[in-house]
């Protein structure tokens, strides 16, 4: 291909494009929408995820606050467990229901057959056990350097003072 034919196409070319102005108008209208599409769908997944933030801290602010009455109402059953067990309260109630303070005479003994009581001399002779003192082998007992001492002392690695 020549030099005259490369124009003469070249030329064609911008003649032909120059023909229909539209096609240019279009690709930029085109990529003015194109944009406007993304612009849009990034607008919306941030509205998404700021939306879901949003409703994630409100239940987590709803939690908090039923967390916190639950506790509360804890406190209170706890409270009124107290008074209702308290020593004055159980006195006032024994008595409306009846009972009364027990006497020495009114103890009544039941005996269980089978059952053998502790003889006090086992008793009295438990406390005297005391626990022996734990012994130790000589070579536990031997200190560090001592022991080093030893088997340093003589090439066959035996203490000094044993026989081989």
């Amino acid at each position: 291909m020549d030099l005259e034919q490369a124009s003469h196409s070249i030329g064609h070319f911008i003649y032909a494009y120059a023909q229909a102005p539209w096609r240019a108008q279009r690709q930029w209208t085109g990529s003015l929408l194109l944009g406007v599409v993304g612009l849009a769908m990034v607008a919306a997944l941030y509205l998404d995820v700021t939306s879901q933030a949003a409703i994630a801290g409100r239940q987590i602010q709803d939690l908090s606050s039923q967390m916190i009455s639950v506790q509360q109402a804890s406190a209170d059953l706890q409270s009124k467990l107290a008074e209702l067990t308290s020593t004055s309260a159980m006195e006032a109630r024994a008595a409306a229901l009846g009972f009364r303070p027990m006497e020495s005479a009114d103890l009544v003994y039941l005996p269980v057959p089978g059952y053998v009581a502790p003889r006090a001399e086992i008793l009295a002779r438990a406390g005297a056990l005391k626990p022996s003192a734990a012994s130790m082998p000589p070579e536990y007992t031997e200190s560090l350097i001592a022991w080093f001492g030893g088997h340093l002392g003589n090439d066959r690695g035996l203490p000094i003072g044993a026989a081989p």
